[in-house]
């Protein structure tokens, strides 16, 4: 007769997903600093979200550039920015990090929990959560993306327990929709995944012989489109309404923005950065070919689809992380149902990871994050810094042109800024609204035609003046490596204001 662990003792026991939870919370911690500083919009998000909690209302027409001033704007991240925003006037940039650690973190443990579910194994199971937590890893920043990692996790359980019989929780999935579509652009990718799994249901159905204990619940596809229906129908409760769709559709069909957006550019191998998510699909493709059961389509056409996805686009690699973990531990536990009959390792691999199930079983978890985010959040408040003086949460005066806007605090300047694209962000948040930008990284609202001729500037293209012309530019702030710092001065005989290492200040 097998005894139980003291209640006490499993309560102060980690679980599994705990462990994961806490190696992703820590590692946003860890890597917070250079999030925030491998991207230039977190500076306009907490802007737009400071404006948003000052004023009760979301803007709708810009009032932060001189170029497109008045010009009607999409806000579809308008919920994150308050976020954001709301955690930095609590806790600084501390909060910011802190919101984007516990947002990824809770984003994969539901992974993890996903993944156990289509598994018999607890270790197929955390060996997926980690290799998902790995790949998603390329695409850390704090920015409202991170919201679509943790509804898309959300989004794919529904899904699950609604083919596995609960589909009067159809309710739950415009829901979901009704927060991503105010949180960031990428809800699309609901309706996408909702597509491609009732795709995966059809195909088991006709092409795969289902058996009849893979049988579809009673009355499954009249919830199943109610639930995609309603949540398409909830996605127009957002400040621009229809808008909403025509400026994330619109941006995916610009062919000039999107190929001058890194992330949207293929992922290089070349980079060890991308390595985790070579080896995942290589592991996949491997260990599906030696399996000798079919997996469930719902799994291999979602996954497939991402698959193909993250090859065209870097930025899609953490959503392949998060759809297709199930579909790897799934295939490793039926490699280990076929193998260990087999093999005695396997079969002794077997018994202990059923024991060690047993065990998580009754670890109700919980504790270990709840602490852990009870630390820090103390540790903040009392003002204790996290991690080596390196490592503090601050905009790095090597990435941005913090000792610069230092200087024009104390030396404002007249007339209109031409400004380095990657640095809108960052001086909206230090300057606005003193000084309107003349572009930040909101491509999708400024749009191909203002975007060419920012290029034409910053690559001095044949009739680059005339831009500044248009624009009524008196002054311009960038990096004293970029060449147009170096030849605007001698092509319009404007001085040079302010220089260091990072920036270049010019003035007519």
């Amino acid at each position: 007769m097998n005894k139980q662990p003291p209640k006490i003792l499993a309560y102060l026991l980690p679980s599994f997903k705990d462990i994961l939870w806490m190696g992703a919370f820590f590692g946003v911690l860890f890597e917070g600093r250079q999030m925030m500083n491998g991207d230039g919009d977190l500076g306009r998000h907490l802007t737009l979200g400071r404006y948003i909690l000052d004023n009760k209302a979301i803007p709708i027409n810009d009032i932060f550039s001189h170029t497109m001033t008045g010009q009607a704007m999409t806000p579809h991240e308008w919920l994150s920015q308050v976020l954001f925003a709301s955690a930095e006037r609590i806790l600084g940039l501390n909060g910011v990090i802190l919101l984007s650690a516990f947002v990824i973190a809770t984003a994969f443990w539901i992974v993890l929990k996903q993944s156990e579910s289509k598994t018999q194994s607890i270790f197929t199971a955390i060996f997926a959560g980690i290799f998902a937590v790995t790949t998603s890893m390329i695409h850390w920043l704090t920015r409202p993306h991170i919201f679509t990692f943790l509804l898309m996790a959300l989004w794919m359980t529904v899904l699950h327990q609604m083919r596995e019989g609960k589909v009067k929780r159809w309710w739950m999935l415009p829901i979901l929709m009704l927060f991503w579509a105010n949180l960031h652009g990428a809800f699309i990718a609901g309706f996408v995944n909702w597509i491609l799994f009732g795709i995966g249901i059809i195909f088991d159905k006709f092409w795969n012989n289902s058996t009849k204990e893979d049988g579809l619940p009673a009355a499954f596809w009249r919830y199943y489109l109610l639930g995609g229906v309603s949540s398409f129908l909830i996605t127009f409760i957002n400040p621009s309404g229809l808008g909403l769709w025509k400026t994330s559709v619109g941006y995916l069909g610009n062919k000039y923005l999107v190929d001058h957006t890194i992330e949207y550019q293929s992922p290089n191998f070349h980079s060890v950065n991308f390595w985790p998510f070579l080896f995942f699909f290589i592991l996949l493709m491997f260990l599906m070919g030696l399996s000798n059961k079919k997996p469930k389509s719902t799994l291999l056409i979602v996954s497939a689809a991402w698959l193909g996805m993250s090859l065209y686009s870097a930025r899609n690699i953490p959503l392949f992380g998060i759809v297709s973990a199930p579909l790897l531990a799934s295939v490793m536990d039926d490699l280990i149902h076929q193998t260990s009959s087999k093999f005695k390792f396997v079969k002794w691999f077997k018994g202990l990871d059923h024991r060690i199930k047993n065990m998580e079983k009754n670890l109700p978890g919980i504790l270990w994050p709840t602490m852990s985010i009870i630390l820090i959040i103390v540790g903040a408040l009392l003002g204790v810094q996290v991690g080596s003086e390196e490592r503090r949460y601050a905009f790095d005066p090597e990435v941005f042109p913090v000792a610069a806007v230092d200087w024009l605090e104390n030396n404002p300047q007249e007339g209109e800024v031409f400004n380095y694209f990657t640095w809108g962000g960052y001086l909206l948040n230090r300057q606005w609204p003193e000084y309107l930008v003349f572009i930040d990284g909101q491509t999708d609202f400024y749009g191909e035609a203002l975007t060419r001729q920012y290029m034409q500037v910053i690559n001095l293209e044949n009739g680059w003046e005339s831009v500044f012309e248009q624009y009524g530019v008196d002054w311009a702030i960038l990096p004293s490596d970029e060449i147009a710092s170096r030849y605007i001065p001698v092509d319009l005989g404007w001085e040079i204001i302010y220089k260091d290492d990072t920036t270049t200040i010019l003035h007519k």
